[in-house]
């Protein structure tokens, strides 16, 4: 018994002082931060984790949880420096600064449990937080030494459902383990709470989690909804149905694997859905459900009438969400007893970038018609809510400040925000990459977890890092937190000056 206490104290030490040993299946996954001198240290022992002027760090997979952030940042529910809820025309963290992260080299999160890889999703999840607690990033993904003088975060939001459900529960028990009070906030609790505020205690109907593949495996959403109806005493029957949104996210962040605009033929690369005469696939009796956009090469095919195709493959984000709204919608009417769809979880951070063209395909499937009758209608409640956990992500967010009395009064958002994004490391001779310098399928996938290395390097997020169509975008669709992007472009070329 003394023994085995002894041990316990040795463990412990080791984990306080930094060595995150965080295992898995028997790996040890983490024993590279062992290196004091190693990019993913930190040194527990000695974060100022009581310093209110820290930063609040947000990450994801790609840019799709900027839409989090975008919340974050233009959230007003509050009375500042209350809880008093009465909106003041004043951001409620408008003297707070962010720290995000993209991890795009190794995005889509939801492909690894498709491919029997959570455990190396775990270690990408763990290395994302570790790169916002330290002081580290590199300026290039191809030579040099890594940087310090990154600003460290008092708080963390999982801004990515897939990473929410399989790594948030795994970093809070670890933090609890070593004895370190550091919060971490993920997206699915809140956009369950949404949901269900949608409905009254006694009433039916269904909600769908339209999620990524691996969100939709994780089971997270459904087992957040089902335990808050029981604790918020539902009685009314509420089903649950789910749809994995294969090849959306990566269609939206231009993953090459999923799209690809200058393609005027079929693809061999190709990873979405193709022509099956399954539920899981593009079925050519639906063609004129989908109501596919086949101009400038939205679709491509191998005939020029779709009737005659042989291969279909989706080669354009609009495209991608008409099959998967469509599919959804056959699931509903597939299962017996089905109640009106009145919620849709928009389960991916990537996905409000398209509320607007979910809307508009949404109406036209209520007004789609067969033989003069309906043919979701009676599937749809009158009014659909698309329902964006991130504005309930800032609201829990908020208030652990508030209740921790660690509000910054002081802060600079605009001067002091800073963004980051992960490359393929091209400096690790073992890293593969395509023609257009990102991981392929192949190595993404094949890589397992304990093999602890640098796969990617943390840099700028700056306009050399960023595909236009990406850029134009984020500068359309959020033009609030674009601001704070571009001064801190201007930040770093005068840092590089």
């Amino acid at each position: 018994m003394i023994r085995l206490e002894k041990l316990r104290r040795v463990w412990l030490f080791l984990m306080v002082t930094g060595c995150c040993l965080y295992t898995m299946q028997g790996q040890d996954m983490f024993s590279a931060m062992k290196d004091t001198s190693g990019f993913y240290f930190v040194d527990f022992k000695n974060y100022p984790i009581n310093d209110h002027s820290l930063a609040l760090g947000v990450f994801d997979s790609g840019t799709g949880g900027l839409t989090v952030l975008d919340a974050i940042i233009r959230f007003d529910k509050y009375q500042n420096y209350s809880v008093e809820p009465v909106p003041d025309c004043l951001p409620d963290f408008g003297r707070e600064h962010f720290i995000y992260l993209a991890d795009q080299a190794n995005m889509p999160y939801g492909n690894y449990a498709g491919t029997g890889k959570t455990d190396l999703l775990v270690e990408h999840i763990f290395k994302d937080v570790q790169f916002l607690l330290s002081d580290k990033y590199y300026i290039s993904n191809k030579t040099g030494s890594y940087m310090s003088g990154k600003p460290r975060v008092k708080a963390i939001v999982i801004a990515c459902n897939t990473a929410t459900a399989y790594g948030q529960k795994k970093i809070t028990d670890y933090f609890e383990q070593i004895g370190f009070p550091m919060k971490v906030i993920g997206v699915i609790d809140a956009g369950s709470r949404a949901a269900l505020q949608k409905f009254s205690k006694d009433e039916e109907g269904s909600i769908a989690v339209f999620a990524t593949a691996g969100t939709v495996a994780s089971g997270g959403y459904e087992r957040s909804l089902k335990s808050l109806m029981e604790a918020q005493s539902y009685t009314g029957t509420i089903q649950i149905f789910s749809q994995g949104g294969t090849g959306l996210a990566e269609a939206i962040d231009e993953d090459i694997n999923y799209i690809d605009r200058k393609a005027d033929r079929p693809r061999d690369i190709y990873k979405g859905p193709d022509v099956d005469y399954s539920s899981s696939g593009i079925e050519k009796q639906f063609l004129e459900i989908y109501n596919f956009d086949f101009s400038s090469q939205k679709m491509l095919c191998d005939a020029a009438d779709p009737e005659q195709c042989s291969i279909i493959q989706i080669n354009d984000p609009v495209n991608y969400l008409r099959f998967h709204l469509v599919s959804l919608m056959e699931k509903i009417r597939a299962f017996p007893g089905s109640k009106p769809l009145k919620t849709i979880i928009l389960g991916c951070t990537h996905y409000p970038y398209l509320i607007l063209e979910m809307e508009h395909i949404l109406n036209e499937l209520r007004n789609y018609q067969e033989n003069g009758e309906f043919r979701y209608r009676h599937l749809m409640a009158e009014k659909i809510h698309l329902i964006d956990p991130a504005f309930n992500t800032a609201d829990e967010l908020y208030r652990y400040l508030y209740e921790t009395k660690s509000i910054n009064r002081h802060g600079n958002m605009l001067n002091n925000s800073e963004f980051y994004i992960s490359l393929p490391n091209l400096a690790n001779p073992g890293v593969i990459t395509d023609p257009e310098g990102r991981f392929t399928y192949e190595y993404k996938y094949g890589r397992n977890a304990g093999e602890i290395q640098e796969y990617v390097r943390v840099v700028p997020f700056v306009n050399e890092n960023i595909l236009m169509d990406v850029k134009n975008r984020l500068r359309k669709q959020i033009p609030v937190t674009w601001q704070l992007i571009e001064a801190f472009h201007g930040n770093v070329r005068i840092a590089e000056k």
